[in-house]
């Protein structure tokens, strides 16, 4: 199918969101749609897909003009869109979800279970997802809960599927067989736009780029006529000397130390520690257990065995406010669901930790807090109109713009980041590894769980690396590499 998008307009009141955009995607071809947080690029593929109406415009596929009332319609022409924010229903199993209000029946009306696993499991096997179809959905991760709408997208036999970053929570391996699926569908005439924010991804799998900024087309160029430096300039309007800031690292004392912290069938004998203005990072497979460690110590998975020591202060941890009092903060991987209240103002997100800070006597300091927020607001660059905007009408990396803010408010001893720049821009990404270097300079410790191994290159003074539950070793960063960090993550040993 091709589709042409010329001349698109959508504006949500008085905030001018596309201005003239034109988009021509090809039968049989990986186009990369890119551009900074709030460039519009969700935006357009909501329009296609019928979730929201243009103001201005044409769409025509295949020659003809053509317009969907909903996202329903556009599934059944040909046209599927894996969102950014999972679409997945937390009590339901995996094979529910998949099958939601799709599951094949008997002429008497009955659910046809046995065809419904048949069907998943051909479809997981394509994928190499090991999951259980009776697992209830909420409780996988995020990274599995990508991979079942990965698979629940496939399985529509459509002719175009919009990813919008498709691998944010999913381990090389994964991404890896993705890419091979999507090699796979390619061949077969099945066109994919694939919005996401990983330059390398983009150059490795991408015929086409699509640049926007601000709401317009910058340029369409063919991949093998362009560069990641080019890409940038033209999405943030300015060159990026380089991809990580330099990092002058002094730790100081250990401020945080764990020793044999253990939660039976999840990780055992986790040890180590932080030390004041040091960036540890912490690598390892999907499902190895970092991010069940991490909010272990935040106080958010309830009991443990082992020593929680907090400026050498032995310390138990049963819920969050206590960590918050002990100068923990802890930015989630799930934005969505634990991170913001999205019917909340952004204003009110950001205070949530710290309103106490603002009050007097049962009184809260309007004033103070303003300008407390509209700081963050600035420091951060976040894209809004006003701090009173809903945090649900921000782009995905607006939206971690405020879970940052929010937790660098309560001015934390140890802060916590599980996939800090997971959805957000290059542009906005060096603004969060230069914010990182900034506390480390003023004494805090941060503890970084990443997925993307050349961020935790990047950023980290150590490295330490998950296996299974347990720590596999631990690298010094500048000694680290790619392939130290994978081979210690797949259970082998290094040779120093």
């Amino acid at each position: 199918m091709e589709i042409r998008m010329d001349h698109i307009h959508k504006a949500f009141g008085q905030n001018k969101v596309l201005e003239g955009v034109d988009i021509h995607i090809r039968g049989g071809e990986v186009h990369a749609l890119m551009g900074e947080n709030g460039a519009g690029k969700s935006t357009l593929m909501n329009i296609l897909t019928g979730l929201h109406k243009k103001d201005q415009g044409t769409i025509t596929m295949d020659g003809v003009e053509k317009t969907f009332d909903n996202p329903k319609q556009a599934e059944e022409f040909g046209i599927a869109f894996i969102h950014q924010e999972l679409n997945i229903w937390p009590e339901m199993t995996v094979l529910d979800n998949l099958f939601i209000n799709k599951e094949p029946i008997t002429s008497f009306g009955l659910i046809q279970t046995q065809k419904m696993k048949a069907v998943a499991k051909k479809q997981f096997d394509r994928l190499s997802i090991s999951i259980p179809l009776h697992k209830e959905a909420g409780k996988c991760s995020v990274g599995e809960q990508q991979m079942i709408e990965i698979a629940k997208a496939l399985m529509t036999d459509a002719k175009v599927i919009i990813m919008d970053e498709p691998t944010a929570a999913l381990t090389d391996r994964e991404i890896q067989k993705l890419f091979d699926v999507i090699r796979s569908l390619k061949e077969s005439g099945v066109s994919i736009v694939y919005i996401s924010h990983r330059m390398e991804e983009i150059f490795t799998i991408c015929d086409t780029i699509t640049v926007m900024r601000d709401g317009r087309t910058v340029d369409t160029t063919p991949i093998p006529e362009t560069n990641f430096n080019d890409v940038v300039k033209k999405m943030v309007g300015r060159e990026l000397t380089d991809r990580f800031p330099e990092r002058n690292s002094n730790p100081g004392e250990t401020i945080l130390e764990v020793k044999g912290l253990t939660r039976k069938g999840v990780f055992e004998n986790v040890s180590f520690q932080v030390r004041e203005g040091e960036i540890v990072g912490v690598s390892g497979l999907m499902g190895a257990g970092r991010t069940e460690i991490m909010r272990t110590i935040f106080g958010l998975d309830g009991k443990y065995e082992g020593n929680i020591l907090v400026a050498g202060k032995n310390v138990t941890v049963k819920n969050p406010n206590q960590a918050v009092e002990l100068g923990l903060g802890f930015i989630t991987e799930d934005r969505k669901e634990e991170g913001l209240i999205l019917d909340f103002s952004i204003k009110d997100n950001i205070v949530l930790p710290s309103l106490f800070s603002f009050t007097k006597n049962g009184m809260i300091k309007d004033k103070q807090e303003e300008e407390f927020v509209e700081l963050l607001i600035k420091r951060l660059t976040i894209k809004t109109e006003s701090a009173m905007t809903s945090a649900k009408n921000l782009s995905g990396g607006n939206q971690q713009k405020v879970v940052i803010a929010k937790w660098i408010g309560i001015g934390p001893k140890v802060l916590i980041l599980d996939e800090p720049t997971r959805g957000v821009d290059v542009g906005a990404k060096r603004e969060i590894y230069q914010l990182m270097n900034e506390l480390t300079d003023r004494g805090v410790a941060i503890i970084m769980v990443s997925s993307e191994l050349p961020e935790v290159l990047g950023m980290s003074d150590r490295v330490i690396v998950i296996h299974e539950g347990r720590v596999s070793g631990e690298v010094i960063g500048k000694e680290a590499t790619q392939e130290k960090i994978m081979t210690l993550a797949t259970g082998g040993q290094i040779n120093e």
